[in-house]
């Protein structure tokens, strides 16, 4: 055997050993790539069908932003701005509007991220559809529970005034037992 020849059969070994073994490795970082990937998308898409309102799949999606978007500082960065947005208590109306430009940042940050910049513009976001009849359950809605809160307060308040009427109208046990003390 010639050395070319043997050099031949090295390389054609090698290959056969290596070629398998480096496709699985990209087959698997190319894997990994599109789950993230999906990852982000499931997000992102998932906080677009929430601009109007709250759900629970949307708080489990804002609760996994920093994991899922670990890798873009821009988008961790907005998340941060519009979580310190959300954490006011009894938002008046600037601060309502200042959760919405948030959120609205937001999700820019996460269509940038996911290579949308020019395809998701601002004016998306901001204008979600809408329907009139789903705004308007949405608002009885919102009057129910008012009105629940509400009345369960004056429930309180009136059985918290009967207690209290109740043990100032209870006979002592001590007066009208005359043998008591005996």
């Amino acid at each position: 055997m010639t050395p070319f020849e043997i050099v031949t059969a090295i390389l054609n070994l090698l290959a056969l050993i290596l070629i398998p073994i480096i496709a699985v490795i990209i087959g698997q970082h190319l894997q990994n790539v599109s789950a993230k990937r999906k990852d982000k998308m499931d997000v992102f898409k998932t906080m677009m069908m929430n601009r109007i309102g709250w759900s629970v799949e949307g708080t489990r999606a804002m609760n996994i932003i920093d994991i899922v978007f670990s890798d873009d500082k821009n988008v961790r960065q907005a998340w941060s701005e519009y979580y310190h947005a959300l954490c006011v208590k009894d938002p008046d109306e600037i601060q309502l509007k200042q959760m919405q430009q948030a959120q609205d940042k937001l999700l820019e940050k996460m269509a940038i991220s996911l290579g949308y910049k020019d395809k998701i513009t601002w004016e998306t976001i901001q204008n979600p559809y809408v329907p009139k009849g789903m705004m308007e359950a949405m608002d009885q809605q919102q009057i129910i529970q008012k009105g629940q809160t509400e009345l369960a307060k004056v429930a309180g308040a009136f059985a918290q005034m009967i207690n209290t009427n109740a043990a100032n109208q209870a006979p002592n046990r001590q007066e009208d037992n005359p043998h008591a003390n005996t």
